[in-house]
């Protein structure tokens, strides 16, 4: 029947579904890199430091500074892919409704934000020991304003769009769809951040907690459906 997907069968073309590359490969790497960069960066000072504490740190620690963009920059690339691979699996299970899109939307953007986040970072690591204080302060700000707030509404989107289409179509264990719905409300309201620094706390919670929660997303998401259904959940 047309706008149905089966299991492990051919559909009417005569050829099999695709399902896309593996999930847990870049998600895997998205982790990894996203543990290594917060160990390598774990003095960085805090959005309240003065400019001049910036300056300091960033002409002692310029080699973590460094690898520390480096790692970002790198986790930044693995997650563009896990988002697109996302995406194409949810397709291929039949997802047609925005969720597969937002997943992808979402994904895309964080990826972005990581990016913004580690040439800012990189950039204020390579400031002269002469440079403004006021310069090394913005940079800063730039960098934790992409990595932090717009990173984790970002991510959220991700997080939602999974969340929801899985809680849907059935396609994911419960427990994972709505341990992923109150992690998407933690990073909308993570965007707070920018009014009051007392949100700043839920930062790493969307952090480390979506890491651990598309871990298990990439591990569970099933790769065809086991019974018919229609296409349109």
């Amino acid at each position: 029947m047309t706008g149905t997907t089966t299991s492990g069968r051919s559909t009417g073309s005569g050829r099999r579904p695709q399902t896309g590359p593996p999930l847990l490969a870049p998600v895997v790497a998205f982790a990894v890199t996203t543990v290594a960069y917060t160990v390598v960066n774990r003095d960085t000072p805090h959005p309240d430091a003065s400019g001049a504490a910036v300056l300091h740190y960033a002409r002692t620690h310029e080699t973590a500074t460094e690898l520390g963009a480096l790692l970002l920059l790198g986790s930044a690339v693995p997650l563009a892919l896990g988002a697109a691979v996302l995406y194409r699996r949810l397709r291929a299970l039949g997802i047609t409704a925005p969720g597969s899109a937002i997943t992808l939307v979402g994904g895309v953007l964080a990826s972005v934000a990581l990016a913004l986040s580690s040439i800012f970072g990189w950039t204020g690591g390579r400031l002269p020991a002469d440079a403004p204080p006021a310069l090394a302060r913005a940079l800063a700000d730039l960098s934790f304003l992409s990595g932090g707030p717009l990173y984790a509404v970002t991510f959220a989107l991700l997080i939602a769009g999974i969340s929801v289409t899985g809680l849907l179509a059935g396609l994911l264990p419960r427990g994972v769809t709505w341990t992923g719905l109150p992690l998407a409300v933690v990073g909308m309201v993570s965007l707070l951040t920018l009014v009051a620094s007392d949100f700043g706390y839920l930062l790493p919670v969307v952090r480390f907690g979506g890491v651990i929660w598309l871990v298990s997303v990439a591990a569970l998401l099933p790769r065809t459906r086991h019974r018919t259904q229609p296409q349109n959940q």
